[in-house]
């Protein structure tokens, strides 16, 4: 078995676009297929809820689970969805310590789930999120977002997400990130998957000391699955503030 205390712990961040591949077909299957394909601790996914109607979750989250160890950290959202405005956080071994629901401001209906989780590695507050599709929206959405991780304790945060961002340097929205996680750095094209030009999928980290180099998980599976493609990184969670020099985040954020 890896010792995850040393190779870091695998985190992914996948927009599942409800199920529906790039083929136009609807198939949950090979949507889980992927996930099994990329073998993460922790996982991020946007889009996994209808968005109208009874806002039904789109997954077998206990076929899920017993093909990949995966659960979801528990939600109350007052209808048959699998998280919250779509979000859904999954851990593999962990202790949930808190979660909460925040909704983001905008004239979309947003939100962002955070999870605090003890896992073997350490301690993580994790937060996954769908940013807007309006620039001024994603800026007040990227500030919400920092007041609620960012809090007076010492436990490493990770966001990651469907960013909905394009946009390099300083018209860049995620610029809003720097001073606390760091230069967002240029990312990884994760859009569309079928050809990927557009990193509009990121992982960021504080300190961004413990995050390693963001990929997208590429595979034939993959690029037919979702319209966006997976990404993922390994966190050290024990080299959590060893140091404190900024950089940008990983080779691929």
């Amino acid at each position: 078995m890896r010792d995850r205390t040393t190779d870091g712990v695998l985190f992914a961040s996948y927009n599942i676009h409800k199920c529906v591949g790039t083929d136009r077909r609807f198939d949950p299957g090979r949507v889980a297929d992927v996930i099994a394909e990329i073998g993460p601790d922790v996982m991020a996914l946007q889009e996994a809820d209808r968005r109208f109607g009874d806002r039904a979750g789109l997954l077998d989250l206990a076929a899920l689970r017993e093909r990949t160890g995966l659960v979801p950290v528990p939600v109350a959202n007052g209808h048959l969805g699998h998280g919250w405005h779509g979000n859904l956080v999954l851990v593999r071994e962990g202790v949930v310590r808190k979660v909460r629901q925040v909704s983001l401001p905008g004239l979309e209906p947003r939100g962002a789930l955070l999870a605090d989780i003890d896992l073997d590695a350490g301690g993580v507050r994790v937060v996954g999120m769908h940013l807007g599709l309006l620039r001024h929206s994603r800026l007040l959405q990227i500030e919400s977002l920092i007041d609620h991780a960012v809090e007076a304790d010492d436990r490493p945060v990770v966001v990651m997400g469907d960013m909905n961002e394009w946009r390099r340097r300083r018209r860049s929205a995620l610029s809003a990130f720097a001073p606390r996680f760091g230069p967002p750095g240029v990312g990884v094209p994760s859009f569309p998957a079928y050809f990927p030009m557009l990193a509009l999928d990121r992982i960021f980290a504080r300190p961004n000391t413990i995050l390693g180099p963001v990929e997208a998980h590429d595979t034939p599976l993959a690029r037919r699955a979702s319209d966006h493609l997976p990404i993922k990184a390994r966190i050290t969670l024990g080299a959590a503030f060893d140091t404190p020099a900024p950089r940008a985040n990983g080779a691929g954020a």
